[in-house]
């Protein structure tokens, strides 16, 4: 290899390097964590022919996109875990039925964001669907911090307090705002990044799926070779700091690797939430 290539190029299946976990963690006695990792293809079956086909026709699927999702459930029970799980299913249920636009439409375009934004708010009706057939008093509700690549475009669709960053260069970045009082606080001036940290209201959301306030913020973000994407709920971010996340993506041998370090570096560091950890990036080979 001889260099990195250039956007024009999409990355081939074999290029792409992605993993997920999720682990109850040392101290919960339950899991309400979920991720979810997929891809879109349009399909090709060939029915019949009399052509000798070998490489001059793709037969098979061709990938249109790359999907990450990872939401963090919030309530007593197993409120947080149905909620959590609800959420996913119904953004994938929204997406498999909007196949069209990813057919023709334009990823820069209103559309796709428009897209996105029908998927979060489908969650949250689904969300608050389940509850009432649960009967669940109390609360059930879930965040939602989602990746969708369409090369060389990708979105991220933000929801609660699970986070997105990335890692290029040598500098990592958390491109997602959590959604919380304290974070609230700290853009309205009356706390520090480092206080609000420490306050209680770190852990209360302004906006969840299922909850009453639902506020679904989505970036529109290019595509790069050298970027490497890590999703996680907040179970890693209270144990494991920002620069010890750059430093594990910076000497990363594999996605797996990388999330299985950051997983024990967040039960080192105490484990007392549940830990949902997403890590994806390119590796270029046969060349460029």
């Amino acid at each position: 290899m001889t260099g990195t290539p250039d956007l024009s190029r999409k990355p081939r299946d074999h290029e792409i390097d992605r993993f997920g976990l999720s682990h109850q963690g040392k101290v919960r006695k339950d899991n309400q964590d979920h991720y979810l990792l997929a891809s879109i293809h349009k399909r090709i079956d060939v029915q019949g022919t009399n052509l000798e086909l070998g490489d001059r026709i793709t037969v098979g699927e061709q990938r249109l996109a790359n999907i990450a999702m990872v939401a963090d459930g919030v309530g007593g029970g197993v409120g947080g875990a149905e909620a959590s799980a609800t959420a996913l299913e119904a953004v994938m249920v929204y997406v498999n039925n909007s196949m069209a636009v990813y057919y023709g439409a334009d990823t820069g375009s209103e559309q796709f964001a428009e897209l996105l934004q029908a998927a979060a708010m489908r969650a949250h009706e689904a969300v608050l669907s389940r509850r009432a057939e649960r009967g669940v008093k109390g609360t059930m509700a879930t965040t939602l911090t989602l990746y969708i690549g369409v090369w060389p475009t990708y979105y991220l669709l933000q929801v609660g307090d699970s986070r997105y960053y990335l890692w290029r260069e040598g500098k990592l970045s958390q491109l997602t705002r959590d959604q919380t009082l304290a974070q609230d606080l700290v853009d309205d001036g009356v706390l520090t990044r480092s206080a609000a940290a420490r306050t209680p209201l770190a852990n209360v959301l302004s906006s969840a799926l299922g909850a009453d306030n639902t506020m679904p913020v989505v970036t529109k973000l290019t595509a790069d070779w050298g970027n490497v994407h890590l999703l996680c709920s907040d179970g890693l971010t209270k144990h494991v700091s920002d620069e010890r996340i750059a430093e594990v993506l910076e000497k990363m041998s594999s996605a797996r690797q990388a999330c299985e370090q950051l997983l024990q570096d967040a039960l080192d560091g105490g484990g007392t939430d549940n830990v949902t950890i997403i890590i994806g990036r390119t590796v270029p080979k046969d060349g460029v």
